[in-house]
């Protein structure tokens, strides 16, 4: 892509043209410039849930993620029902450490769709993160049942490591090579 392309005028631009090219600077990993044209087109449009949403992303890129937080809110004020703002939501809460936040974030979404595997996985993550093992390896199971997917993924999720001797969560993991030892 040429640079005129990414760095043309943005002057008489659309809140949807602006959103575009923060995408396009989003999607070759340079978040701080993707922020300059998500905040142009919620100057435009406050309400612009794909550019709330995109500069929550980017900012959770670069590690600020209370921020973050205060974009998916605001998804959230527009449409409380929004899986991404809601799954990212927890998972910026997740990066703070802040794991019962997160988990309450990831049930709003099971309210509604109790079978979202994703969604699942990311509970059971914090679950494990504060020690409650057994609810966390129910919500791993579930997750790994409807994907199979998260069985490789949790082998060698860190987020995992106080079960890793746990048997029943070997044999979750274990049918594939994937287990990690996480020493």
């Amino acid at each position: 892509m040429s640079d005129k392309i990414l760095f043309s005028s943005d002057k008489d631009e659309t809140a949807d043209e602006l959103h575009h090219r923060g995408m396009l600077f989003r999607k070759i990993g340079k978040p701080r410039e993707a922020i300059s044209y998500f905040d142009k087109a919620l100057k435009i449009n406050p309400y612009h849930v794909d550019a709330l949403t995109n500069k929550g992303h980017s900012l959770g890129n670069l590690g600020r993620y209370k921020e973050a937080i205060s974009c998916y809110d605001k998804v959230l004020e527009i449409n409380p029902k929004n899986i991404i703002a809601l799954i990212n939501k927890g998972l910026s809460f997740h990066y703070l450490s802040q794991y019962e936040e997160a988990a309450a974030c990831y049930d709003k979404i099971l309210e509604n769709k109790p079978l979202h595997a994703n969604t699942l996985y990311h509970k059971a993550c914090s679950q494990a993160l504060q020690n409650n093992y057994s609810e966390a390896l129910e919500l791993l199971e579930k997750a790994i049942n409807l994907d199979p997917i998260f069985k490789f993924k949790a082998g060698g999720d860190l987020d995992f490591k106080g079960l890793r001797d746990n048997e029943r969560f070997r044999k979750l993991v274990q049918e594939e090579k994937n287990y990690l030892d996480f020493q």
